[in-house]
C-alpha cells in the first residue's frame, strides 16, 4: 500500500478582478478515500473543483497526481489527460445517445463492449441499455452520468453538487449506491457541496471553507463534535448561544460556571450548545428556585411556543435570567402549553466555548 496521495493541492490560489476567492488550499486524497470540500455559496469550493480539473488555472500552487506534476503556474495537462473524472448537478448526458452509447462515449469501442454492460450492472441499469435520456427518471440519469464519469477509469472523481436535483428520499437512495461504487473502483472523490447532511454522510474527510481558505479539515464525527470557532458549530446545525463574562478563567451563567481556560478576565465568551442536547429538568420540575444536581445547575425558562415535526418536538423558551431565547429538541410528542414555567438542564460535556471576536 503507498503513502502517495492520489490527488495533492498544494497552496492553491486563484484571484478574479483583484478578489481572491481560493487562498492557500491544500488537500491531500489517498484512493478510494472521499473529501467533501464543505462551505456556504460562493467560498471557493467549485473553482477549487475547476482548477484541479484544468478547466481554469490557478495563480499560485501545484497539483500532483499519484505523486506526479499536473499543474503548477508553468506546466499545465490538458484536462482530458488528466485521468480525472467529472460529475455534476446537470447529468449531461447527450439525448440523442443510447443509454450505452452515453456511457461508451469517449472510450475505446473494443473496451465499451465489455465495460458499458459492467457498468450499467454496477449502477442498476442493465436493463435501460437501450433506452434513451429522455426515458428515464432523474434518478436513473443520475446513475446513467456516474456510469459514465467512470467508464474511462479516472483515478479521481470531482464531483460538484451531484445530487442536489434530486429529491430527498431519491437522494439518500442514490448518495449511497454512488459512494458504494466509487469505493470499489478506487477511486478517490473530491465532492463539493453546501449541505452539512450530505458531507457527513459521504465523507470520509470534511474540509470546512470560509471566505476560499480551509478553515478546518477533520474525519465528519470530529470537525462536526469539535467545531474550530462559533461560525464552524452554526454551520452544521441549529445552536443555543449563551453569554458570559470570564473571571478567573471562569464564566458564570443561570447554568453554573464555565471553564473558559486562556481566556482573559473580561472577555465575553459565548457558549453553545445544541438545540437536542437542552434538556429538561422533569424530576425537578417545581421544586423551588433554581435547583442545582450534581452535574449542573438548572436554570427555569418559560414556554413560548412548541411545535411536532414528525420525530421530535420543538421547543422554545424565554429564560428568566436574561430574557433570552433558548431552543430544544425532545424526542417524541411534546407540546407544553405557552407560559408553562419549566426547569432546563445543559450537558456541560457537549458544550463548546469561543472567545466573542
Amino acid at each position: 500500500m503507498t503513502d502517495t496521495p492520489r490527488l495533492a493541492l498544494t497552496n492553491i490560489s486563484k484571484s478574479f478582478g483583484g478578489q481572491k476567492v481560493v487562498d492557500d488550499v491544500s488537500l491531500d486524497i489517498m484512493p478510494g478515500q472521499v473529501t467533501c470540500l464543505l462551505g456556504p455559496s460562493g467560498c471557493g469550493k467549485s473553482t477549487t473543483l475547476r482548477i484541479t480539473a484544468g478547466v481554469e488555472m490557478q495563480d499560485s500552487g501545484s497539483i500532483h497526481l499519484d505523486g506526479n506534476l499536473i499543474c503548477d503556474t508553468k506546466h499545465h495537462v490538458p484536462p482530458e489527460n488528466r485521468s480525472i473524472g467529472l460529475m455534476f448537478q446537470d447529468f449531461a448526458l447527450f439525448p440523442h445517445l443510447s443509454v450505452a452509447a452515453n456511457v461508451g462515449f469517449g472510450i475505446p469501442k473494443s473496451e465499451a463492449h465489455k465495460r458499458v454492460p459492467e457498468l450499467l450492472a454496477k449502477v442498476g441499469m442493465q436493463r435501460h441499455i437501450d433506452r434513451f435520456p429522455h426515458e428515464l427518471s432523474g434518478g436513473e440519469q443520475q446513475r446513467v452520468a456516474l456510469a459514465r464519469a467512470l467508464a474511462p477509469r479516472p483515478r479521481v472523481m470531482l464531483m460538484d453538487e451531484p445530487f442536489s436535483g434530486l429529491d430527498d428520499r431519491l437522494r439518500d437512495e442514490i448518495r449511497d449506491e454512488t459512494l458504494d461504487v466509487l469505493k470499489a473502483e478506487g477511486t478517490a472523490v473530491l465532492l463539493v457541496t453546501h449541505e452539512p447532511t450530505e458531507a457527513m454522510r459521504m465523507a470520509d474527510e470534511i474540509a470546512l471553507m470560509r471566505k476560499g481558505r480551509i478553515v478546518q479539515r477533520g474525519a465528519p464525527y470530529n470537525i462536526y463534535n469539535s467545531p474550530i470557532d462559533l461560525e464552524a458549530a452554526k454551520f452544521f446545525s441549529d445552536i443555543n448561544i449563551i453569554s458570559g463574562e470570564v473571571q478567573g478563567a471562569l464564566t458564570r451563567t443561570a447554568f453554573g460556571e464555565f471553564l473558559a481556560p486562556g481566556v482573559e478576565n473580561g472577555q465575553v465568551v459565548d457558549i453553545c450548545i445544541r438545540p437536542h442536547h437542552l434538556k429538561i429538568d422533569f424530576d425537578r420540575h417545581g421544586r423551588g428556585p433554581n435547583p442545582t444536581p450534581s452535574d449542573g445547575t438548572a436554570a427555569r425558562g418559560i414556554v413560548k411556543r412548541a411545535r411536532y415535526v414528525g420525530s421530535q418536538s420543538i421547543v422554545e423558551f424565554k429564560m428568566d435570567s436574561d430574557g433570552s431565547i433558548l431552543t430544544a429538541h425532545i424526542p417524541s410528542v411534546f407540546l407544553p402549553k405557552p407560559d408553562t414555567p419549566l426547569w432546563l438542564m445543559i450537558r456541560r460535556d457537549r458544550c463548546f466555548v469561543f472567545p466573542r471576536n
